[in-house]
């Protein structure tokens, strides 16, 4: 079953790319809507079975990998404020509206501040294909937008560990906050001392394709130890890459990583999530849906764009990245299981919540289509040259 699976989702995923391309929009979109359609909610040929999620989160791992082995360092370094501002405006805005749609929906106060905290989460996988579609990946805005998803996720989950310890779950907010520390200082000293040392290594050993297996090891290491102290497996995967992107074996690496990723992971990561949507009994909630939708939007799209703003970018620009941290992703699904196991969800609002990052899912790759398109860059330039 599992290998008709993978070959339906291989075709469909690359013609509906195709056609999502030809209609203008990035190819990511169309292998988002395909999944829906293939999955239970439409046709019924794929279900999201236990190894078809563990496949996909192999995609996603190296889909943000190959972004750190893209990533123009010294662009990165550049970018730290602005990372910072969209970063922290990105959660300030969503968490304080989310809690008081949560107040006025008449949600107890830590439910509401929940809720908000779930909208400030952001996933910026789908974003990063969008943006190597649209040539952006290696600018300033790329670079902004990747460090915004990192100091995002880190900021989020430190304030999760804080509401859950009110929610009387065990969590002890020190210990998080030192797990996390001793995660990025353990991973930026073996970026520096141990990542180089090991692909010297297996780069003369007569084996096949040594340097890339190499890779791979410190990719999956990296991504696991991220997600042993609670930080998202893709932040570790993105920090190997870049630790690579440092040494002599990048191009080789991105090649070779590419052509795997790209062949079967990476698809099955895009289609996986709209076979995993569940429509059932949704038209019960559709206009708390369609609300919480149009929230989860504008609060990410508008605090991410005064973030931007704030750093220096033109209008153009900051609308464009504020639409690159519209998608909530695995990372506000994970967000949403807690908050469900803990009883901070209730199950209906937990099946609405999957229903609405499902939505900031799909309107991400046509958001930045709008704001990162050539058409609209060549608008801008004229507006400064007009100001200046």
């Amino acid at each position: 079953m599992l290998i008709f699976q993978l070959a339906v989702i291989l075709l469909a995923s690359k013609i509906a790319g195709e056609v999502s391309s030809k209609l203008g929009q990035p190819s990511v979109l169309g292998k988002l809507l395909i999944g829906i359609i293939l999955g239970p909610s439409v046709l019924g040929l794929i279900t999201n079975t236990e190894i078809l999620k563990e496949i996909s989160q192999i995609g996603v791992i190296l889909l943000m990998f190959i972004a750190g082995l893209e990533t123009d360092i010294d662009e990165f370094k550049r970018s730290g404020k602005s990372s910072m501002n969209v970063g922290v405006i990105g959660i300030i805005v969503p968490l304080a509206l989310g809690y008081a749609a949560g107040a006025a929906m008449g949600l107890p106060a830590l439910e509401s501040v929940f809720l908000g905290l779930l909208l400030s989460a952001t996933s910026v996988s789908i974003s990063v294909q969008a943006l190597k579609e649209l040539g952006k990946l290696k600018s300033k805005e790329g670079a902004t937008i990747l460090g915004a998803a990192v100091i995002d996720d880190v900021l989020v989950i430190i304030a999760l560990a804080f509401v859950m310890s009110f929610a009387g779950g065990d969590v002890n907010l020190g210990m998080v906050v030192l797990k996390k520390v001793a995660f990025f200082a353990v991973v930026i000293l073996l970026s520096w001392k141990v990542v180089p040392w090991v692909l010297r290594k297996f780069a003369p050993l007569k084996v096949t394709e040594a340097v890339v297996t190499a890779a791979l090891i410190i990719c999956f290491l990296f991504a696991y130890l991220a997600e042993y102290t609670g930080v998202a497996a893709i932040i570790g995967a993105y920090i190997a890459g870049i630790a690579i992107s440092l040494t002599n074996y990048r191009h080789e690496v991105v090649e070779k990583v590419e052509t795997i990723s790209y062949s079967i992971f990476v698809p099955v990561f895009f289609t996986s999530i709209g076979v995993s949507a569940q429509f059932t009994g949704i038209l019960d909630h559709f206009w708390l849906i369609v609300g919480l939708s149009v929230l989860a939007v504008l609060t990410k799209f508008i605090g991410g764009a005064l973030g931007a703003k704030m750093s220096g970018f033109g209008w153009r620009s900051s609308w464009g990245i504020g639409s690159a941290m519209v998608s909530r992703g695995e990372v506000a699904l994970i967000i949403a299981s807690i908050g469900l196991e803990a009883g901070l969800l209730a199950d209906s609002m937990f099946t609405v919540l999957i229903v609405v990052v499902l939505a900031t899912t799909i309107v991400t790759p046509p958001l930045m289509k709008i704001f990162f398109s050539e058409k609209a860059e060549g608008r801008e330039q004229i507006a400064l040259r007009k100001e200046a």
